[in-house]
């Protein structure tokens, strides 16, 4: 009973990370107005390093730091998941619309499924194949109308999310492992230390166009620093760790159906014909992609081979 309630507290954690995510795209996109990508991704890092630095040292029970072997990897983790992801994302989004961006996001999962085909050999059934290609139509229906409507930059920037679907793919199984033996507050606040650091100096290079953010702006990205980032991350690694990487990240399909509807709402973007048939295809194609057996969610995730594996 106690193993059960535990598989579902790791799901309902991934759904809530699904919903503080969906909203970073037109909250990310109405912060662009007033600050640069790689400034907002500076800001609200730092932010959530500083909140997950309070948070490991208030612990009651703190927990061993990991060794500098294990560290290095976590800190590699971050600096993919956080900045380099982020970095196509605020990009990606600034060229593109938030629209967009919440339904590319769909493909993700079939990206990490791809990716553990090529590293660790898994399997793919025909219908996994299957959903994989369905999504490919229907992510390519979504730039296509991106460029229809907004010509090469939006285009651009919808490839740039894309690349960031390959990069996310790619932080979710190393985290997976560089984490082993540390829980999600340890876990998120190393990589987190690491993504604000690369973005701050990344960040250097807008240094010609900073200016003082509105009280709104601020107001915007406390949120996004405080609920995407500390609450989503914190979330996302609790779940990550007792669940495969290709279920944790089908449960983040949950995502485009409130991103599109914040990008509605939040920035009045209008939905065509096209894009909402492109996402259908691809949540259908991810939904078929992901089928498993049930031991998949019952059970531990097994023991992954990993690059350092291959080169021992």
């Amino acid at each position: 009973m106690d193993e059960r309630r535990g598989k579902v507290w790791a799901i309902c954690a991934v759904v809530a990370a699904a919903l503080f995510w969906s909203s970073s795209f037109a909250v990310t996109k109405q912060v662009l107005a007033d600050v640069g990508p790689l400034t907002i991704g500076a800001i609200r890092f730092t932010i959530a390093a500083g909140l997950l630095g309070v948070m490991v040292r208030m612990r009651r029970n703190p927990q061993a730091r990991p060794d500098a072997r294990q560290r290095r990897m976590i800190y590699l983790s971050g600096l993919l998941g956080i900045t380099a992801y982020f970095v196509l994302e605020n990009i990606g989004v600034e060229l593109s619309t938030a629209s967009d961006a919440s339904l590319i996001v769909a493909t993700y999962p079939l990206m990490t499924m791809l990716l553990e085909f090529v590293v660790f050999r898994t399997r793919m059934r025909l219908l996994r194949v299957g959903g994989v290609l369905l999504a490919t139509v229907g992510a390519f229906l979504v730039v296509r109308s991106g460029a229809e409507v907004g010509g090469s930059e939006r285009w651009l920037g919808d490839v740039l999310l894309l690349l960031g679907g390959l990069v996310w793919a790619g932080y979710t199984m190393l985290a997976k492992y560089a984490g082993r033996g540390q829980d999600s507050t340890n876990l998120t606040y190393y990589q987190t230390l690491a993504g604000a650091a690369g973005f701050l100096l990344a960040s250097g290079l807008e240094f010609g166009d900073w200016r003082a953010p509105g009280g709104t702006a601020w107001l915007l990205l406390a949120y996004l620093a405080v609920a995407c980032s500390v609450g989503g991350f914190l979330l996302y690694n609790y779940g990550l760790r007792r669940m495969t990487s290709s279920v944790a990240v089908n449960i983040l399909n949950l995502a485009p159906v409130f991103g599109v509807l914040g990008a509605v709402v939040i920035n009045g973007e209008t939905i065509r014909l096209p894009q909402v048939l492109g996402g259908a295809i691809i949540i259908t194609g991810v939904v078929l992609g992901a089928v498993e057996r049930r031991t998949a969610l019952e059970t531990p995730a097994v023991v992954e081979r990993t690059p350092a594996d291959e080169r021992a």
